[in-house]
């Protein structure tokens, strides 16, 4: 066999083993699964074990396991209960933006870093991770909950304003804003999001029984639905926004019309992929660069600042739900994962952000991520798992 196959399927075998056992281990301790396939990158990556590295196949992976998350999610949301809950959305999202932005920057200037450096910083602290989130409430059966529609639709509006302030930031860096393609960019991926939400169901309803009609595969559902996955999430990101949302609302747009035979085909490629996106976030985490207890010291603030940013900011957005929903809306907002990562990678890459302040970003990434599921089991205790659907008004 040639070694370079070899050292692939090695590296398969470490992540998704090793994910699968600390997954069992904290199941049994009646924690999250999805904390210990974390913890697992942690241990078998660069920090602890040194058996694998982050980049190249297992990188690829990691990116199609997040977006058959979602589109997985997407399935079991109808697009009509989203957009009921635009209005809180809305303000979850907004608040939930402009706190953390502001907050990441203020911290850093007071560090003294620079105006760019400060607004990367920022603009990572910004972008939520909605796989983990959405994982967490799956696997608890908690989608139907209104709470939960409200963080989902917040997380699709807070990554498409993300990407803009990514955008707008990006462009400060190499010294030339143009106000004009920022505009178009804002338009298309608005227009691309609400477009799809809001139609997508009703014509898939349509196209979907009589496509599959005419075909011959045995199939013929899944393989529509993986050629409409894909379709939506590389549309998704020439309409200026990430891939994953065009996987979601993939995902929403067949949840009425895709039979169950499809959606579990979708579900095993799912279980198989999903463990690569966890442990890689887990993968990136290096521990060289707090050496020095400045950077300690700053990885707290920010990590503190990261936190109540996104409690505080989206469940204010989030009040007219309740007290209960709106706390559980800031919860599911707090991850920040794989999205802030590759902020500070590009903020990087452009030679305005240190090495140690992207450690301290990938250390808030990393710790938000492996917080949120605690935090949403506490936050969602004594709710039951798959009721049936709430009935309720957004005033």
């Amino acid at each position: 066999m040639p070694e370079g196959a070899a050292h692939l399927l090695f590296a398969v075998l470490i992540v998704f083993g090793s994910a699968k056992l600390l997954a069992e281990a904290f199941e049994r301790l009646k924690q999250p699964g999805i904390v210990g396939e974390i913890l697992a990158g942690v241990l078998v990556g660069p920090g602890v074990l040194g058996w694998v590295a982050p980049g190249g196949t297992l990188d690829h992976l990691a990116e199609l396991g997040v977006i058959f998350l979602l589109f997985r999610v997407g399935l079991e949301v109808r697009s009509s209960e989203l957009l009921r809950v635009g209005g809180p959305a809305a303000g979850a999202a907004l608040l939930g933006v402009a706190a953390p932005l502001l907050l990441g920057w203020g911290i850093m200037r007071l560090w003294g870093g620079s105006l760019i450096e400060s607004l990367f910083v920022g603009a990572a602290m910004v972008a939520t991770s909605v796989g983990i989130t959405a994982q967490v409430l799956s696997a608890r059966g908690l989608l139907d909950q209104v709470a939960s529609k409200v963080t989902l639709a917040a997380a699709v509006i807070d990554d498409v304003l993300g990407l803009l302030i990514l955008a707008f930031v990006s462009a400060m860096a190499r010294g030339s804003v143009n106000l004009g393609e920022l505009a178009g960019i804002a338009v298309a991926a608005f227009g691309f999001t609400l477009l799809v939400a809001r139609w997508g169901s009703t014509a898939m309803t349509r196209v979907v029984p009589r496509v599959e009609a005419r075909l011959q595969a045995v199939e013929a559902q899944f393989n529509l639905s993986m050629m409409l996955l894909f379709g939506l999430a590389l549309l998704a990101v020439y309409a200026g926004v990430a891939a994953i949302i065009g996987a979601f609302l993939a995902g929403m747009a067949l949840s009425e019309s895709l039979g169950s035979r499809a959606k579990d085909l979708a579900h095993g490629v799912t279980e198989f992929l999903v463990p690569f996106f966890l442990v890689g976030i887990g993968l990136h985490l290096d521990l060289d660069v707090f050496a020095s207890l400045s950077t300690i010291l700053l990885a707290a603030v920010i990590l503190v600042a990261a936190v109540l940013s996104k409690l505080v900011g989206c469940g204010l957005g989030a009040w007219t739900l309740g007290r209960a929903d709106a706390l559980r809306v800031g919860v599911g907002m707090i991850p920040r994962g794989e999205v802030g990562m590759v902020v500070a990678q590009i903020g990087l890459s452009l030679g305005v952000v240190s090495g140690a302040v992207y450690g301290v970003v990938v250390f808030m990434a990393v710790v938000t991520t492996l917080m949120a599921p605690p935090l949403l089991a506490a936050a969602y205790r004594g709710v039951p798992a798959r009721e049936a659907r709430q009935e309720f008004q957004i005033g």
